[in-house]
């Protein structure tokens, strides 16, 4: 039987999340792109006025930031400089100790995540994960990016649509663990066959204590 360990990324192995931060991050490469992040930060506004959803919130950040298009070159060089400072800078000690240990005991390790596919898989790499399940940016036909999100946005029920899309062999072959923050993955965690209620938000603790499912800090 093989053995799965998908964990999501932000808040659960990350101390922050990582869109925002991101954005920072590459408007810092070209300045003047910086005069931009208010209007990213007052589109935030829109969310819990449900103006605008993440996925859409996420396109903004995109396009102004880093263009309504962007080098394939350019955007992994990024994302790879991305990923060495998320690993020094933002990452959970305990996390990654988890993420090893799982990693010893041969798992197959998956990062689950709704942050864009670019810089998860650098993330990824870099912490030893073997498949990257995340938001798809748009590709376009000179192989850049586009500022547009291809998928629907990898979170709740979609992020378990994905899994099980990619999930190999049949379902009872697998042993499945999986590690979240946030109540938002609830779908996921009824799913897999056991459940790891990670630095768990107030909603996902109540729901873990209802539902039995294991407690743990990487703090």
């Amino acid at each position: 039987m093989d053995k799965i360990a998908i964990y999501d990324m932000d808040r659960t192995i990350t101390r922050i999340g990582t869109y925002t931060p991101f954005l920072f991050f590459a408007a810092k490469k070209r300045p003047l792109r910086l005069l931009l992040l208010p209007l990213y930060l007052l589109s935030l506004i829109g969310y819990p006025l449900r103006l605008l959803d993440r996925k859409q919130l996420k396109q903004i950040g995109f396009a102004l930031i880093l263009g309504r298009k962007v080098s394939a070159e350019r955007l992994e060089l990024l994302s790879a400089d991305y990923a060495r400072h998320v690993c020094v800078r933002n990452m959970f000690g305990k996390a990654q100790m988890r993420v090893a240990a799982d990693k010893a005991e041969g798992c197959v390790m998956v990062l689950a995540t709704a942050s864009p596919d670019f810089y998860a898989a650098a993330i990824g790499k870099r912490l030893g994960f073997d498949h990257i399940i995340a938001t798809r940016q748009s590709r376009l036909p000179d192989g850049g990016y586009g500022c547009r999100i291809a998928s629907a946005n990898c979170y709740g029920a979609e992020k378990l649509s994905r899994i099980v899309e990619w999930l190999p062999g049949e379902r009872s072959d697998c042993d499945v663990r999986f590690y979240s923050d946030h109540h938002s993955d609830g779908p996921v965690f009824e799913w897999a066959d056991r459940a790891i209620a990670a630095n768990p938000n107030e909603k996902l603790r109540a729901l873990a204590q209802t539902s039995g499912w294991e407690l743990v800090s990487f703090e």
